[in-house]
């Protein structure tokens, strides 16, 4: 089984991002306790628990763009994807690919990270975050990104970025018990969809690849909210004309939805992992635990309880991932 969405923090990254951005906060210290991270020898006694099971490694949460300057970001790009590649060349059988790292407060540098990550070590698509330092991703500075991706036939991994200084209520400072996380993890993966959705992205960009964390935010949740309750977009907001969103785009809007691709990542979850296959199918989700930040025995045992045949279960938890970073078999 392959592992789509797990973290790891290489040590030279890790060495040179304490440099970076010493004053990490709550984040910084969480990450440095989660001992599996940046502990190969306890992340591989995790990881033999499970037989055959192998994990594609990306980067955690922070994203780079919130931590360092556009320079600094670029500089701990590529000393991440160096690092990352450095692992997977180490350790084949346990780390089969790993996702690129790139900062886009440089837009052009984005692109030359990835395709140098691509094509020069090896990574098997790009992460990026929900946002870029509190920008959205339709602005038309990131379009060549996606350009980018969608010429090298590989996928978008796409992680949410939200934080405490995030309120909950507007009379608040802060987000208080978490629920910057909780709850606006899923919302803030939930409305990049939908910027890309209805900026007419996968229209310039048919065979675009987007893998979304946690089981695909709100959407399955709220498919009917997003399919016929949005089939009346800008009537509730006469301050904006949205009249040529829909009728701008070539498919009707919830299909574009429906070619995104899901994780598994849900901590264990009963019922919104059953709505995830529900609505993406079981040929865009993909196997999925979120380690060492997420349980791999939970999740497992979540996916032992779909309704799945063989063939579905072998593309769920291996043959998508084949598929979409085109692994050899």
């Amino acid at each position: 089984m392959i592992d789509i969405y797990t973290h790891i923090l290489p040590a030279p990254f890790m060495e040179a991002m304490a440099k970076a951005s010493p004053k990490l906060g709550a984040i910084g210290k969480r990450l440095r306790g989660v001992a599996a991270i940046h502990d190969l020898d306890v992340r591989f006694r995790q990881m033999d628990v499970v037989a055959g099971y192998q994990q594609v490694i990306s980067l955690p949460n922070p994203p780079l763009e919130d931590v360092a300057s556009a320079a600094e970001a670029a500089a701990l790009a590529r000393v991440a994807n160096d690092g990352l590649a450095e692992l997977c060349a180490r350790y084949p059988d346990r780390f089969p690919a790993f996702v690129a790292t790139v900062s886009m407060l440089d837009p052009e540098e984005a692109v030359r990270e990835a395709d140098r990550a691509i094509r020069e070590l090896g990574a098997r698509g790009a992460q990026i975050f929900t946002n870029v330092a509190g920008r959205p991703l339709d602005l038309p500075e990131y379009q060549p990104f996606f350009a980018a991706m969608a010429g090298h036939d590989l996928p978008i991994w796409l992680h949410p970025a939200r934080t405490s200084a995030m309120a909950d209520y507007a009379s608040e400072e802060r987000s208080r018990f978490e629920m910057w996380w909780c709850f606006g993890w899923p919302y803030e993966t939930s409305v990049a969809m939908s910027r890309l959705v209805f900026s007419g992205l996968f229209d310039r960009h048919p065979g675009l690849k987007v893998i979304t964390h946690h089981g695909g935010g709100m959407i399955p949740q709220f498919d009917g909210r997003v399919g016929a309750g949005m089939e009346v977009l800008g009537s509730r907001t006469p301050e904006e004309d949205l009249s040529g969103v829909l009728p701008g785009l070539r498919r009707p809007h919830l299909d574009y939805f429906r070619g995104f691709y899901a994780d598994t990542a849900m901590f264990g979850s009963g019922t919104g992992l059953p709505a995830s296959l529900a609505f993406f199918g079981a040929e865009h989700l993909v196997f999925a635990t979120d380690a060492p930040l997420g349980p791999i025995p939970e999740t497992l045992r979540a996916l032992e309880a779909l309704p799945l045949d063989a063939a579905q279960r072998h593309a769920v938890m291996r043959g998508n991932a084949e598929r979409l970073l085109k692994l050899r078999t």
